[in-house]
C-alpha cells in the first residue's frame, strides 16, 4: 500500500505530493552521488525540481486529512524503497515510510498539542532541531499539525527558520486555513488546499480500513459530512452516538427559558464528562512515569524526593489546560452537530435536494422545518456560529451556551 491511499478523496494532492517527492529523491541522491566522488555537496529543497521547496502549508477544513497528508508526504521524503525510481518515492513498506507513519523515525519531527497554544520555547526547540543534519535519513522533516496555534511571538520565531532553511529540512505545516498562519510564514510556504472527502470515500475507507459494517459506515460517515475521524469515533464508540443523540435533542428543548437554561448546562456537563474520560487515563499514566523517574515509590501515596515537587506541578498545570483544551474541543464538536442538525432543517425549508445528514433524527429535523421559516433557521445557524466565536475568545462556556440556546428559543 502507498503511502497516499489514506488521503481519502485528495486525489490531486497526493499527485503534487508526488511530484515534489520524486523531485526531493532526485535531489538527494544527486547529492550523495556528487559526494562520493568529490567529498563535496549537501542539497537543499529549492535546488532541485520546481514540484519541490522547503516548506508547506497544509490547509483544509476539519476532517479533510491536513495531518494524514502531511505525514504521508514526510514518509514519501524519507522512503528508501529499491523501487522508488520505477514507482515513486512512498511505497508505505520500506522502513524509513514505515518509520515515520508510526512515529518513529529518528529525522521526523511530528509535533501536535493538546494545549490551547503553542509557545515560544516549544518553537525555539524546534527551530534547533531542524538546524540539524538528518541523522540517518534523507530529510529532516518538521511535521507541524497545529500551526494555527503558535502564538505571535512563536509565529516570529518560526519565521527566521522558515525564511533561513538549513540544508535538507522541510517543514510541513498544517492549518484549517490561510488566514489562520502569520502572512509573513505563509508567503514563504507552497500552499496546498484539502477539500472535505465525499461522504461515499469515507464510508468505504471505513469498511475497508477498520471493518465497520457498511450500513453503520455510510451513517456515520453522513452524520459527519465527511469528516473522516469523527466518523470512525462515531461507528466505533457507542457514548459518542450517545452524546450525539442527546444533542440533536436541543432543538427540542428551547420553548422556554428554564428549558433553555437546562439544555445549556447539559450540554455542559456532557463535554466536561467527556473531557475527563479522555483525560483520566493519560492524566494517571503521566503522572506515574513522573513519579518513577523522580525516583518516587510505587503508588500515589509515597513521597516524592526532595526538590521535585516543581517538576510535578508543572505536569499537572499542563494537564489541566490540557482538560480544558477537550472540553472546549468535545464542545464545539457538539456545535459542529447542532449547526448540521440546522442545515437540514434549511435544506427541507428550501426544497433543496441535498441529503439530509441526520437520517436518524429526521423526524425532528422535520418538525422544526414545518414549525419555522428559512430566515429563522437561519438566524439560529448564526447563534450556534456566535457561540463558537466567543469560545474562540474564551468567553464562559456556560454563559455562551445559555445565550445561544436563549437566541435559538427567540429565532
Amino acid at each position: 500500500m502507498a503511502v497516499w491511499d489514506d488521503l481519502v478523496g485528495q486525489d490531486r494532492v497526493a499527485e503534487q505530493l508526488s511530484a515534489a517527492a520524486r523531485d526531493a529523491d532526485a535531489l538527494v541522491t544527486a547529492a550523495e552521488a556528487a559526494r562520493a566522488e568529490t567529498g563535496a555537496g549537501g542539497g537543499s529543497p529549492s535546488g532541485g525540481g520546481g514540484a519541490m521547496t522547503h516548506a508547506w502549508l497544509f490547509t483544509g477544513p476539519p476532517g479533510s486529512g491536513r495531518a494524514t497528508a502531511a505525514r504521508a508526504f514526510a514518509a514519501a521524503l524519507q522512503c528508501v524503497s529499491q523501487d522508488r525510481s520505477l514507482n515513486g518515492p512512498g511505497c508505505g513498506f520500506c522502513e524509513g515510510c514505515h518509520t515515520t507513519l508510526v512515529g518513529t523515525h529518528a529525522d521526523v519531527e511530528i509535533v501536535r498539542t493538546d494545549q490551547l497554544s503553542i509557545g515560544v520555547k516549544e518553537t525555539r526547540d524546534l527551530v534547533r532541531r531542524a538546524q540539524l543534519s538528518p541523522a540517518g535519513g534523507r530529510w529532516q522533516v518538521i511535521v507541524l499539525e497545529d500551526a494555527d496555534r503558535l502564538t505571535e511571538g512563536a509565529g516570529n520565531v518560526l519565521l527566521k527558520a522558515v525564511e533561513e532553511p538549513a540544508p535538507r529540512t522541510v517543514w510541513l505545516l498544517c492549518a484549517p486555513s490561510l488566514e489562520d498562519v502569520l502572512p509573513t510564514i505563509r508567503s514563504r510556504c507552497r500552499s496546498l488546499t484539502l477539500r472535505t472527502p465525499p461522504v461515499a470515500a469515507v464510508a468505504d475507507v471505513l469498511v475497508r480500513r477498520d471493518g465497520i459494517e457498511p450500513e453503520l459506515a455510510a451513517r456515520s460517515a453522513r452524520a459527519t459530512q465527511g469528516h473522516i475521524d469523527r466518523a470512525r469515533r462515531l461507528a466505533t464508540d457507542e457514548r459518542a452516538r450517545a452524546r450525539r443523540a442527546a444533542v440533536l435533542k436541543l432543538p427540542l428543548r428551547v420553548d422556554d427559558v428554564g428549558g433553555c437554561l437546562k439544555a445549556a448546562q447539559e450540554l455542559i456537563d456532557a463535554a466536561a464528562e467527556d473531557a475527563k474520560q479522555v483525560s483520566e487515563e493519560i492524566d494517571a499514566k503521566e503522572t506515574e512515569e513522573l513519579r518513577a523517574a523522580l525516583g518516587a515509590g510505587a503508588g500515589a501515596g509515597s513521597r516524592l524526593p526532595r526538590g521535585t515537587a516543581g517538576a510535578m506541578k508543572e505536569l499537572q498545570d499542563r494537564q489541566k489546560r490540557r482538560s480544558t483544551r477537550t472540553q472546549r474541543d468535545s464542545l464545539d464538536l457538539a456545535l459542529v452537530d447542532l449547526t448540521g442538525f440546522y442545515r437540514d432543517v434549511l435544506a427541507l425549508q428550501l426544497g433543496s435536494r441535498v441529503e439530509i445528514a441526520n437520517v436518524d433524527v429526521e423526524d425532528a429535523v422535520r418538525r422544526v422545518a414545518s414549525a419555522s421559516r428559512p430566515e429563522r433557521t437561519l438566524r439560529r445557524i448564526e447563534a450556534v456560529l456566535g457561540c463558537r466565536q466567543a469560545l474562540d475568545r474564551n468567553v464562559a462556556p456556560l454563559l455562551a451556551v445559555e445565550a445561544m440556546a436563549v437566541a435559538l428559543r427567540a429565532g
